[in-house]
């Protein structure tokens, strides 16, 4: 019995240091230790104060939680920037009295990632999407709340695939 302790014991060593680090998430971090996500300038035409900060911040937390980089302020291996361009409001459905049913916050960036150790890897593109919440609420409070989560998670996550996911 004994044995089989040590038997079991090297082949799962065996498995984890002879395939390499695996990743829960697929991340492709390659040889990059740090990343840093400069700012994401408000340029949309319909601009709510402090979603810039909040959508950076949002892209640093799941970079973090989701890799082993180190977040610093410059000169890091992995960049991300962009703008958010796009800040909607717009109805999708009416009533009977011609009132919005439904509303849809839809909420668009556009992303530059620079790769310093795998230039092959950089890339300029538009990530975008919504929420929708019924025409009686106000975009405030609980509503609000919701809506950034739910469209920051699926954001972040769309640029996390395509920065890093190996899939």
């Amino acid at each position: 019995m004994k044995q089989f302790k040590y038997i079991l014991l090297l082949l799962i060593s065996f498995t984890i240091f002879g395939c390499g680090a695996y990743s829960f998430t697929g991340a492709d971090i390659g040889t990059a230790k740090t990343f840093q996500v400069n700012y994401f300038k408000n340029t949309a035409n319909l601009i709510d104060p402090g979603l810039d900060l909040d959508f950076t911040r949002a892209l640093q937390d799941l970079i973090q939680d989701q890799t082993s980089l180190s977040l610093v302020n410059s000169s890091a291996d992995l960049v991300y920037e962009g703008d958010i361009t796009n800040y909607r409001i717009s109805p999708t459905t009416a009533t009977a009295n011609s009132t919005a049913a439904q509303n849809r916050l839809t909420i668009g960036v556009k992303v530059r990632f620079y790769n310093k150790k795998d230039s092959e890897k950089d890339f300029e593109k538009s990530f975008s999407f919504f929420y929708d919440y019924t025409g009686s609420e106000l975009l405030s409070g609980t509503t609000k709340t919701l809506a950034y989560e739910e469209i920051f998670e699926r954001l972040t996550q769309d640029i996390f695939n395509a920065s890093l996911a190996n899939w």
